[in-house]
């Protein structure tokens, strides 16, 4: 049987024929053909930023000497990277992300990681390293959050686990590489692991696509009812999911980097170990709970989502005693290592839970706001740690 023109075109593309002759764009929703290609891309654009944060740890000792402060001072280097993150987070997010989606987002994270990277290394004294630290935090940031929204489109959570293990992965491994680059090429070296993302950034574009996040019918006309209210996103903050997975997951991030900074200074004090033995061991026993998470990721539709919750908030609060009183490095090691799959695990789990009640439209928003959460514990982990 012949057909028309317009059907053949329909076929083709079921959008053409909408009547007004403009296509209808619809969302993508869900993993691409190899979800886990996907995910391990992300991971590697998301590992970097993590080795920000705890590459500079066992560094700033070194650091402290050659600028001539004082080693609390000195702990700004590490609190600063996450200070800036959890600014760059909404900043990037409002700015690029709004208007060219996660792709822009991408670029101009890189942008600002290479020039605050470039003002660390040159920095003469300490306030413009810590300037250039949360420059290039900003920039990391902006790379993080482009990850984990781009692994959101996986409502299954198995994308987003991926790359909060990388994420993980990143952060525990920093210990060891940071205090590894800092004893081969100095303490600047350390500071500026996030360059790394750059590695995969055109990679990581092209997968984002060139314009922002697009929905269909349905989400157009969530996108033109709540586009008033974008600028103050009172129901995400009101919906009772969004709070409570951003509050669990603020918590087990704050417990993480407190240990990040605390538990290898508490192994090296009982050990006697030099920073690189320390960052390696300590290093392993974070990356091997980070890996383990992955089990939970996949035991979590059995358990439901209050057992998940529970398990989560339970490591990371038994992680945090034992860390503190122990008396033993294993003991302390084996914390570290708890601490860092409770993190991990609230990473992959809870970001789809933070938008979970919401309309479509306000899922992006949702996730960059869940991660400023994390970012928030970022900064605030290593400061409480550093004043205790």
């Amino acid at each position: 049987m012949a057909t028309t023109s317009s059907e053949e075109d329909f076929r083709r593309d079921p959008t053409a024929a909408n009547g007004a002759g403009t296509p209808t764009r619809r969302p993508t929703r869900g993993p691409t053909p190899t979800p886990t290609r996907t995910g391990l891309l992300l991971a590697a654009l998301a590992a970097p930023a993590a080795m920000g944060v705890s590459g500079a740890s066992l560094a700033l000792p070194d650091a402290a000497r050659e600028l001539t402060v004082s080693p609390a001072s000195a702990a700004w280097l590490m609190t600063a990277f996450g200070v800036g993150m959890a600014v760059g987070t909404p900043l990037l997010t409002a700015t690029a992300g709004r208007r060219h989606g996660p792709a822009g987002v991408i670029g101009a994270g890189a942008v600002l990681v290479t020039l605050g990277a470039a003002l660390v290394l040159l920095a003469p004294g300490l306030p413009l390293a810590v300037a250039g630290r949360a420059l290039e935090a900003a920039g990391a940031a902006g790379l993080n959050v482009a990850a984990f929204q781009m692994a959101g489109r996986d409502r299954s959570g198995r994308t987003p686990g991926l790359v909060a293990i990388g994420s993980a992965a990143g952060g525990t491994a920093g210990l060891f590489a940071g205090a590894a680059v800092a004893g081969a090429a100095g303490w600047r070296a350390a500071l500026v692991l996030p360059l790394l993302s750059l590695l995969v950034v055109l990679q990581a574009r092209r997968s984002a696509g060139s314009g922002p996040e697009t929905v269909g019918d349905e989400g157009a006309d969530e996108t033109r009812t709540t586009g008033r209210r974008s600028v103050l996103p009172l129901d995400i903050l009101r919906d009772r999911g969004f709070r409570t997975a951003a509050g669990l997951m603020l918590a087990v991030s704050t417990v993480n980097f407190g240990l990040l900074y605390a538990a290898p200074r508490r192994v090296a004090a009982l050990t006697g170990w030099s920073s690189v033995e320390t960052g390696a061991v300590a290093s392993l026993a974070a990356l091997a709970g980070a890996l383990l998470s992955w089990l939970l990721v996949r035991a979590a539709p059995t358990l439901g989502p209050r057992r998940v919750r529970l398990v989560l908030a339970l490591g990371s609060l038994g992680a945090a005693v034992l860390a503190v009183s122990a008396p033993w490095p294993v003991a302390v090691l084996l914390a570290s290592g708890t601490s860092a799959l409770a993190t991990a695990g609230g990473q992959g789990l809870l970001t789809g839970a933070a938008a979970e009640g919401l309309p479509a439209a306000r899922h992006g928003l949702a996730i960059g706001l869940f991660n400023l959460a994390f970012l928030i514990g970022v900064a605030a982990g290593p400061a409480l740690a550093a004043s205790l």
